[in-house]
């Protein structure tokens, strides 16, 4: 099925030039740097702002970032951690808003589905321009989207999520190898001064 047959697709909030920062307005805004492309936003990151204009395009949980610029078109999922933010938050102009319309459709699965090599890969086919690559609202409304059913949605969702969690413990092991290493190397290099 085509995107635009499961959910809409908007555009993040049309801020003009700088984002302006607000602090202690209650509103965030998610730009490139505050999301990943392991799918996820860093809300610690996020700016406090005060959008101006239209007051209908705050992210709601389930809806899913898609970066319209860049070398890889990403997307992030906005979750539970919004709600814990206490926050409102809208998207930067660089970003599509897919918000999912069809209950066959998981929003997590969504998102681990338009970060994979079939998605990536009809991105760079479809995105435009020579110095700053972008795709067009109807590139993205027209991917190809596989959509099995809920249980096997759910399956890969969860085979992603642990992944995810391994691949986080083995990066923690390697900061602990690194620090261990440099201890050794510290204590050695001590003992070395301390014998002249």
């Amino acid at each position: 099925m085509l995107l635009k047959h499961l959910a809409t697709i908007s555009a993040g909030h049309p801020f003009r030039g700088k984002i302006p920062e607000s602090p202690g307005s209650g509103i965030v805004a998610v730009q490139m740097k505050d999301a990943s492309a392991q799918g996820f936003v860093n809300w610690d990151d996020c700016i406090e702002t005060e959008p101006t204009g239209r007051r209908d395009d705050f992210l709601q949980v389930g809806d899913i970032l898609v970066a319209a610029r860049g070398s890889r078109n990403y997307a992030a999922l906005i979750d539970s951690t919004l709600t814990i933010t206490g926050k409102n938050a809208v998207a930067a102009p660089q970003f599509f808003i897919v918000r999912i319309t069809a209950a066959n459709l998981l929003p997590e699965y969504l998102c681990w589905f338009l970060n994979q090599p079939p998605s990536q890969r009809y991105f760079e086919l479809n995105a435009e321009g020579t110095l700053t690559k972008a795709i067009k609202r109807n590139a993205l409304d027209d991917i190809p989207i596989a959509v099995p059913d809920l249980a096997r949605q759910q399956a890969i969702v969860g085979l992603a999520n642990t992944l995810q969690q391994e691949l986080r413990l083995i990066e923690q092991l390697r900061r602990n190898g690194e620090q261990m290493l440099a201890a050794i190397a510290n204590e050695l290099a001590k003992n070395v001064e301390d014998s002249k």
